[in-house]
């Protein structure tokens, strides 16, 4: 085989774990990071910011500031990513006069229902993102986002 043999095979070992990762990945728990206390949360959407740390292939606990637009829907709780699907610019809850009620995105004008529905006729094509909700011991923790189309 030789030289060129073995140096041809290492070629492959790139896509090869690639195509594996996932699957060694499958298994893994997803973080949840803390965010409020339960009792901060009301039937009123309210933004909370959070800290992620991230590792990466190259920055080791890199940490990040994100924040979600938190509310209750009856006993559920929801939570909403900030970042409008036009452009991703930041929405603001009950930010604009002539649209009360609503998630108003400054950029381009866009809007969103309480719920992150898309406003037809605006910019946005899609809906805000979700993020998976997890309450214990009175505190609510989020995990990842739940992509929406």
């Amino acid at each position: 085989m030789g030289t060129g043999g073995f140096m041809a095979s290492m070629l492959l070992v790139p896509p090869l774990r690639m195509a594996v990762d996932p699957l060694l990945k499958a298994g893994e728990e997803k973080p949840f990071v803390p965010v409020a206390d339960v009792n901060e949360i009301t039937d009123e959407p309210k933004r909370f910011e959070f800290t992620l740390k991230i590792n990466d292939a190259w920055v080791k606990n890199q940490a990040t500031t994100y924040s979600a637009w938190v509310y209750k829907e009856g006993s559920e709780i929801v939570a909403l990513s900030p970042i409008c699907k036009h452009l991703g610019c930041t929405v603001n809850w009950n930010a604009s006069p002539e649209h009360p009620n609503m998630f108003y995105c400054p950029c381009h004008g866009g809007l969103y229902t309480k719920d992150g529905i898309n406003v037809p006729g605006t910019p946005p094509r899609a809906p805000l993102d979700l993020y998976e909700v997890k309450v214990e011991g009175g505190k609510l923790y989020l995990g990842p986002l739940i992509q929406r189309t």
